[in-house]
């Protein structure tokens, strides 16, 4: 069966946008709850969906209420849904994310947001020592098609602490993120086939999850770190 997300997804949150308050939040509340009980069945279509290729662990739906409290934008709601797709851990790393709002600002991400400073210290190693394998997965033309050829996310601006500045795979090692995006229109969203869409491009991203989680399990001469 196809799920689908309903056209008053991005009419709710356009409305919600220009009247980002809790008198008319709570006014509409009921509006809110149908809407987010739709989008809750389509992201956990989309896990059921990953589980046939992948391993899965948890999925986490981001509420509606934005933390105010160490912000200067004092809105009180998100004007988007979010939800991430955890893989198990430790034999499987990196995470898929799907972002849906309204004016063609939805979009999909995976790969490595936030990763923890040893595992970043670990990418960064194995990219000084040999960026062959990295950048046979970036050239390929049935992964850009989908991902394009490089990262996204934040970097440092000339070289981490104990790389050279002057290494010919500093333009990975100065990454703090390794990210990709790919973005929908609100078209394309409602479309009945965005389901499938999201899932096979998720499906395309695995040569680059495989070969990462195969380093973070590792250490630098290949000897696994998991029982």
């Amino acid at each position: 069966m196809s799920v689908t997300l309903p056209k008053s997804v991005f009419t709710f949150l356009t409305k919600l946008e220009e009247n980002n308050n809790r008198d008319w939040f709570n006014a509409n509340k009921p509006e809110f709850k149908t809407i987010e009980g739709e989008v809750k069945l389509f992201y956990n279509a989309l896990l059921e969906n990953l589980n046939v290729h992948d391993d899965i662990d948890k999925l986490k739906i981001f509420r509606i209420y934005r933390d105010v409290r160490f912000s200067k934008n004092k809105l009180p709601y998100k004007t988007h849904f979010g939800g991430s797709f955890h893989r198990t851990k430790p034999r499987l790393r990196g995470g898929y994310y799907l972002h849906i709002q309204p004016n063609n600002q939805s979009f999909i991400a995976t790969g490595f947001w936030e990763p923890a400073k040893e595992d970043l210290l670990r990418i960064r190693k194995e990219f000084e020592m040999d960026d062959s394998e990295i950048r046979d997965i970036l050239a390929d033309k049935k992964f850009n098609s989908v991902w394009g050829n490089t990262f996204v996310g934040d970097e440092v601006k000339t070289a981490p602490k104990g790389f050279s500045k002057e290494h010919k795979a500093i333009d990975l090692i100065k990454k703090k993120q390794y990210i990709f995006t790919k973005k929908y229109t609100d078209k394309e969203v409602l479309d009945s086939n965005f389901l499938n869409e999201v899932n096979t491009s998720f499906i395309a991203i695995r040569p680059f999850f495989d070969y990462m989680s195969d380093v973070l399990t590792t250490d630098l001469n290949g000897v696994s770190l998991i029982d």
